[in-house]
């Protein structure tokens, strides 16, 4: 039975008290999944183990999909998935919270991982001591079915009538918000900055923000809940999504398994859902 935990920054209290917490939820998810008939070994080959994954928020939907192909074809395989912001991520890895592999929504992220000596030793010399790049994802204005505020393109975003949510610099697609703007020539005040993309497409499904800017995939994943606008310049802000098997992973071959499987496999999938593949 798969585990899903949605990981969320609480901004209250400091980074070192979220890593606690954080641990904490992912050593009990694990253990609740070690029980009788969870499976054991994990050599990579489908003979059961457990896989513990973190994960981009943006990529909650693909993996949930991914994670189940992946333990139909491995029977007593267990995957649990910890989804949110990369850079909040990226820190609790690189403060010890147990994970098996990182994907995260860019290779800036990544590179703090790399940089901190995070990387399995033996999968990153495969890699050219580097992270995997399975994916692809461009921005899109996000704006409620009836666009109330009459938003066409970027530059409506500035007008002081349009109220805007957009994601913290430090994620992923925050950066490639700045990106975006900062090509643009555009200086834009949200009212709201949010922790990561998904939360930041909640307040547009809401129509608690006239705007928001997400990625393409977030706006394929509402369903209708919003509309998408696309506009010139988000290509150069694209963001490459790249995964690695961690240096604290449990069953290196297993995490091997599941990096490759969400390449190759997986590839379908993340096209399915709007994600561009290599």
């Amino acid at each position: 039975m798969r585990e899903h935990i949605r990981g969320r920054p609480r901004p209250d209290g400091p980074f070192r008290g979220r890593a606690a917490a954080l641990t904490a939820l992912v050593l009990g998810a694990t253990a609740c999944a070690s029980g009788p008939g969870a499976g054991g070994g994990g050599d990579g080959s489908g003979a059961g183990g457990e896989l513990t994954v973190f994960a981009a928020a943006s990529l909650i939907d693909v993996f949930e999909e991914i994670a189940g192909s992946f333990e139909e074809e491995r029977p007593g395989v267990t995957v649990t998935l910890n989804f949110a912001g990369s850079s909040e991520l990226a820190q609790q890895i690189n403060f010890g919270a147990p994970a098996d592999v990182f994907a995260a929504a860019d290779t800036a992220t990544m590179g703090q991982v790399v940089d901190g000596e995070g990387l399995d030793a033996d999968w990153a010399a495969e890699h050219g001591g580097d992270a995997l790049v399975f994916a692809t994802n461009t921005l899109r204005i996000a704006v409620p079915p009836d666009n109330p505020a009459g938003v066409g393109g970027l530059a409506d975003l500035a007008d002081d009538d349009v109220s805007v949510a957009f994601c913290a610099q430090e994620v992923p697609c925050g950066s490639a918000t700045a990106t975006a703007l900062e090509a643009a020539g555009l200086e834009v005040t949200p009212v709201t900055l949010e922790e990561d993309v998904r939360a930041v497409l909640t307040k547009v499904e809401l129509d608690e923000v006239d705007a928001g800017l997400v990625y393409a995939t977030d706006v394929a994943s509402a369903g209708g809940r919003v509309e998408g606008l696309e506009f010139p310049g988000a290509e150069e802000a694209a963001n490459d999504y790249p995964i690695a098997v961690l240096a604290g992973a449990a069953d290196p071959d297993l995490a091997a398994d599941w990096a490759g499987f969400v390449a190759t496999e997986g590839a379908p999938v993340l096209r399915e859902a709007g994600f561009g593949t290599p």
